[in-house]
């Protein structure tokens, strides 16, 4: 399917994205985010936690932790579960050290992952719908950003 991309210039536009994307999400749903680093993907995250009922003052990146669950106030989503895998080698053994097959099979979350690897998408379930969503830098400090739903 073709992206939708559009342009923002603010960390506050941003979020917005992430909200409008939060209310074409159901449980179940995989978000696979890419982009350069600060290309804004942690805050289009903070954007879809709002917009799926939850504070923005929770969120922040788990690029140290890996990963990081906020509740969600939405009919049929529980939480979110925000998974960083940039300092991951793409390999399966510190993939399930994380945990990360039930993460991606939880029925009630929605599954945010940055710098998602090539190994991932063998483990997430054939039932999810997979958004792509891309974050590029742009001269003046705006951002594109590119959302390309499920087929």
């Amino acid at each position: 399917m073709k992206p939708d991309p559009s342009v923002s210039s603010s960390a506050a536009a941003t979020e917005r994205a992430g909200a409008a994307l939060a209310a074409r999400l159901r449980a179940g749903d995989v978000v696979l985010l890419e982009g350069d680093l600060a290309a804004g993907k942690t805050t289009l995250v903070r954007g879809l936690v709002v917009g799926l009922g939850g504070s923005a003052e929770d969120v922040s990146s788990p690029s140290f932790v890996l990963v990081q669950s906020y509740p969600c106030a939405a009919v049929g989503v529980q939480r979110l579960h925000h998974i960083d895998l940039y300092r991951l080698a793409d390999q399966l053994p510190e993939l399930r050290a994380l945990g990360l097959e039930e993460f991606l099979s939880d029925p009630a979350a929605i599954i945010a992952v940055e710098w998602p690897k090539d190994t991932l998408a063998a483990w997430i379930p054939a039932d999810s719908r997979v958004w792509h969503c891309r974050l590029t830098l742009l001269d003046g400090g705006a951002r594109r950003i590119e959302i390309t739903p499920p087929e």
